[in-house]
């Protein structure tokens, strides 16, 4: 029945089905052509795979960070970190990478990091004589950092989908996003350098504190959500709670940016996309009940350990197969099917489950911006209103910069486990 499925799903995949229908499809082919289980099965775990309580946090994270982005976030977000790296060469290209990294702390999204951050400063860098495909690819690459730093959807997927700790999924994917943004800094400096990259007059200390003042509530954010999870105030499902009740307030009586009209698009918005992705989990756990009845998971895990019982080759394995799956599949549907498959192996190699976690959600972020269904690529693409070959090959030393970060996230633990209690 396993070749059955695969084979259906690969056919669904050549016509053109979206990932969520050929997942639901193929498992029902599989069923049918099986014959010993009722087709009733597939109704009823569809709803049992979306009914979780740690589930709860995706449409809240969603709506919290929709919130976020029309509440006024982003324009105070990006006049802060204008004040800090303004002074570099480049200056405007590193306010998007520092920008990001504040924003992604807030939405828990790549897509809406890089509409949000890359709307505003993409025309922004190609006014100031930046080469547009460079602006479009600082977005893009930079915008992967939200679902890298903490509150992250794909984190939540990955904890729902193989039992492990949210909260501590949470703390481990800190250090990771810092040191991700990090190289990225340093890469579009030496790049704008090369080019004669312009840059503006060194922030006062006035200016600042300004900037700081006017940003420091959207900043406490993450604080409170990350700060109540780990001194166990609330669990990551009631912090996504308290990260839309703050967000609506502050964008509606502080930043007074949230009006009723702004609010009904918020939530439209963000249903259609919770939509999304509680229907990926649904038809994917249906998939991943026939994968579970044909010993799949077992399968798998018999390969890796008779291919080499190394930890280390599994991992240089993992990273090819998970850098090609995130080229053409979706984030939530690769990490709902592969994460149960491949972290019962990872922990029989004697790899941390929350250092695995990191290290496939790192791997498919970098999906998120590579063709051919990047969704950040085409975001950026569509800002910068260039075509989407030129900004992939613009994005050629931002991928080898990223690799080399998943390569050292995955083969230094410390780097995702030092803040874990």
């Amino acid at each position: 029945m396993s070749s059955l499925l695969f084979g259906s799903l690969l056919i669904f995949f050549i016509i053109g089905v979206p990932i969520a229908v050929a997942l639901g499809l193929a498992s029902a082919v599989a069923l049918w052509w099986n014959g010993d289980i009722p087709l009733l099965i597939l109704v009823q775990r569809a709803f049992t795979s979306i009914d979780s309580f740690p589930l709860m946090a995706v449409p809240f994270f969603i709506l919290a960070g929709k919130l976020m982005e029309v509440g006024g976030i982003s324009e105070r977000l990006i006049k802060f970190a204008n004040t800090l790296t303004r002074h570099f060469k480049g200056g405007l290209g590193m306010v998007a990478v520092v920008t990001s990294m504040f924003f992604s702390a807030i939405s828990g999204s790549s897509a809406a990091t890089t509409a949000a951050i890359g709307g505003i400063l993409i025309p922004a860098m190609i006014k100031k004589g930046y080469d547009r495909n460079f602006a479009g690819s600082i977005s893009a690459v930079s915008g992967e950092l939200g679902v890298i730093i903490p509150p992250s959807v794909p984190l939540i997927l990955f904890g729902v989908a193989t039992g492990t700790s949210i909260g501590q999924l949470f703390i481990a994917g800190i250090l990771p996003g810092i040191f991700i943004g990090l190289s990225l800094l340093v890469l579009v400096y030496f790049i704008s350098v090369r080019r004669g990259y312009p840059s503006d007059d060194k922030a006062t200390m006035k200016e600042r504190l300004d900037g700081f003042k006017n940003a420091f509530l959207a900043l406490l954010m993450p604080i409170i959500i990350l700060g109540g999870i780990y001194g166990g105030i609330f669990t990551p499902t009631e912090a996504a709670a308290v990260a839309v009740v703050y967000a609506f307030i502050i964008g509606a009586f502080v930043y007074r940016q949230i009006t009723p009209r702004v609010i009904l698009k918020a939530l439209s918005e963000s249903a259609v996309t919770t939509a999304i992705v509680m229907f990926i989990i649904a038809n994917a756990g249906l998939f991943g009940l026939i994968l579970s009845r044909e010993g799949v998971p077992n399968q798998v895990a018999d390969f890796f350990v008779n291919l080499s019982p190394n930890a280390i080759v599994f991992l240089l394995l993992i990273n090819m197969l998970l850098i090609i799956v995130g080229m053409f599949m979706e984030t939530s549907a690769s990490i709902i099917i592969l994460a149960p498959i491949l972290t019962p192996v990872a922990i029989e190699m004697g790899i941390n489950p929350v250092h695995f976690g990191v290290i496939m959600v790192v791997n498919l972020a970098l999906g998120m911006c590579t063709p051919p269904v990047g969704v950040n690529l085409f975001i950026a693409s569509q800002i910068a209103n260039v075509k989407l070959e030129k900004l992939a090959k613009a994005l050629v030393l931002f991928f080898i910069v990223l690799i080399a970060d998943l390569l050292i996230i995955s083969f230094f633990p410390p780097l995702s486990l030092l803040l874990l209690p």
